[in-house]
């Protein structure tokens, strides 16, 4: 298995499959309707103009098992050293590792890019997500009670993070 960089024009269409199921089938997106192609559009034009990475694992057939990816935290300048991160895989490849294995990358390639905190939303009732986000180092800094309603509930969010020593010289502005 080895890490591939997405892009639009190849993985739109298994990234936007991933993404759907997700939406449809869980409380991993608080979303409620199915993205479209023309979403993917904008979703990795904003992924090119911040320099964000989209990384993912193929099978040996070039099939996407997974992506993972960080964006902005808050739109707020004082936020540039901290990214929020997004990691999913295609339901018929749970359980394989695929989602430790893209978050301790997307860890490193955070750390690689002068970044100071990577911020994980997780639904709170997503056990198996917040067990990984612990066993990677990443500690709990706060739940958002009833922060979403979706399948006739309310959810909570609850926040993990992991700080880095990077950047070495963090500049106001």
């Amino acid at each position: 298995m080895s890490f591939i960089t997405c892009t639009e024009e190849r993985h739109a269409s298994a990234i936007l499959a991933i993404l759907n199921d997700a939406i449809v089938n869980s409380t991993a997106l608080y979303d409620y309707q199915p993205r479209t192609l023309d979403n993917m559009v904008t979703w990795f034009a904003t992924k090119r103009a911040n320099n964000f990475p989209v990384i993912g694992v193929e099978d040996a057939d070039g099939k996407l098992l997974g992506f993972a990816s960080y964006g902005t935290f808050r739109a707020f300048p004082a936020y540039k050293y901290t990214v929020e991160h997004s990691i999913y895989v295609e339901k018929n490849s749970r359980g394989l590792g695929l989602g430790r294995k893209l978050l301790e990358e997307i860890v490193r390639q955070a750390q690689a890019n002068g970044l100071h905190t990577v911020v994980g939303a997780i639904d709170a009732s997503n056990n198996t997500s917040i067990a990984l986000h612990e066993r990677l180092g990443f500690e709990h800094s706060g739940t958002v009670k009833h922060a979403g309603f979706k399948f006739g509930r309310w959810l909570d969010v609850a926040f993990y993070q992991r700080t880095f020593e990077s950047p070495t010289n963090p500049v106001d502005g």
